[in-house]
């Protein structure tokens, strides 16, 4: 049999195999969707484990659960990282997902709700479809019994949604995330196409002081407002020449190539309408190109906040978040198994784009383990009010997903 009539044939049983479980997935999926795990504060995350746990063993899978301790803070209480695995060896093939959502704009989204292939609810688009899609495609490895030489692995970590410090961040510092990698797929909601690459970030909070006084007395005060747009006014032309960069990787349709430098995503300050404010705040959101260097960027950026307070302003400043920028070559073999499995599963081309934020593939990126983004959703309602996932897409992905996996660790001919 040629190496393509066994591919078709791998593909037909794949997609065979998944299809017949697409309400299964589904309800799975629904499951995972009520659980509210919204950070930040890092809600019901053990709760989260707990169900994934019982539904992957449920399916004869093994499923640890291990919270990495903290090596500046060993009593600190760490939220609860899980692996499924399939296949052996040493040589590992990684899928990665975060459980954490983002806030919900009503107690609603956690009460997921099916309009004919459409399933409703915040994280369902991200990134719990594409870890219901991860899952599927460990246990069609396994219920195919597809030959690998090595193993897949999936992990699921919490925290990503404010920077990953608990979840992936940790466990790179202590050796455990990408052992022995040949590569990852990342599930978030890349709307079709494929992240081969992300920008790196790094967000502040200034809170510039002054000194309270009644509107009438506002001699005797200083006025932390007034104070702010002059290191805003300082910020913003950094902002104007940071912001003539152009990044060389292919961004998407109604993107900029140009780096960014966001001022007052966030800003509030002061205490009534007829008092001098005693201190207020805003954010600084910067956002790195690939060919830009994090540790440079940042320098940039808080030596500007030091001459202020070196000329009379009084302020403080505290980092939110901070990111490597990543990039893999989408002719790496791992980026081309990708594009081929993609094109095999859905009959199209795949597009390799630039995410426009942070991606937890920086983790194993920096390892030098080709990495990529690749999930069900769509980005444009990832956060949104009426977030959802196509259920047709969450199947093509798990098929997508368990073909490169089998194209990257196929037992070579003696």
């Amino acid at each position: 049999m040629s190496v393509r009539a066994q591919q078709d044939r791998t593909i037909e049983r794949l997609l065979s195999w998944l299809r017949g479980r697409e309400e299964e997935m589904a309800a799975l999926l629904a499951d995972l969707v009520a659980v509210p795990t919204e950070n930040p504060p890092g809600r019901h995350y053990h709760e989260f484990a707990q169900l994934f746990k019982n539904r992957a063993e449920r399916l004869g899978l093994l499923c640890e659960t291990f919270a990495p301790s903290s090596k500046n803070d060993l009593s600190e209480a760490t939220p609860t990282c899980l692996t499924v695995s399939c296949g052996e060896g040493e040589r590992t093939f990684y899928f990665h997902g975060h459980y954490d959502v983002v806030p919900a704009q009503s107690e609603e989204q956690f009460q997921p709700k099916r309009k004919e292939e459409f399933l409703f609810g915040r994280g369902s688009c991200d990134m719990k479809g594409g870890i219901v899609s991860m899952l599927y495609a460990i246990l069609a490895l396994r219920e195919c019994s597809v030959e690998m030489d090595g193993k897949v692995q999936l992990i699921l970590v919490p925290d990503e949604e404010t920077g990953g410090v608990r979840g992936s961040a940790r466990l790179a510092e202590q050796g455990i995330l990408g052992r022995n990698g040949v590569g990852m797929l990342l599930a978030e909601p890349t709307s079709g196409v494929v992240w081969n690459a992300n920008r790196g970030a790094i967000s502040l909070r200034v809170r510039v002081m002054g000194k309270s006084a009644h509107v009438g007395l506002q001699n005797q005060g200083e006025n932390a407002f007034e104070r702010m747009h002059s290191v805003v006014a300082r910020l913003q032309g950094l902002k104007r020449e940071v912001e003539e960069r152009k990044t060389n990787a292919n961004v998407g349709s109604g993107q900029s190539r140009n780096s960014i430098l966001m001022l007052g995503g966030q800003s509030g300050g002061g205490t009534n309408f007829n008092v001098v404010p005693e201190n207020c705040w805003f954010t600084i959101d910067r956002r790195i190109n690939p060919e830009e260097n994090l540790a440079e960027e940042k320098a940039r950026l808080t030596e500007v906040l030091k001459e202020c307070r070196q000329e009379g302003l009084p302020l403080e400043w505290e980092i939110l978040q901070e990111g490597n920028s990543a990039s893999t070559d989408q002719e790496d073999p791992t980026g081309r198994a990708l594009a081929a499995s993609i094109r095999g599963i859905t009959g199209k081309p795949a597009i390799f784009e630039l995410c426009p934020g942070l991606l937890e593939t920086r983790f194993y990126a920096a390892q030098g383990i080709p990495s990529y983004a690749y999930g069900p959703g769509l980005l444009s309602v990832a956060h949104g009010p009426n977030e959802y996932v196509d259920l047709r897409r969450v199947t093509e992905c798990a098929a997508t997903y368990a073909l490169t996996a089998t194209r990257i660790l196929a037992k070579k001919e003696s």
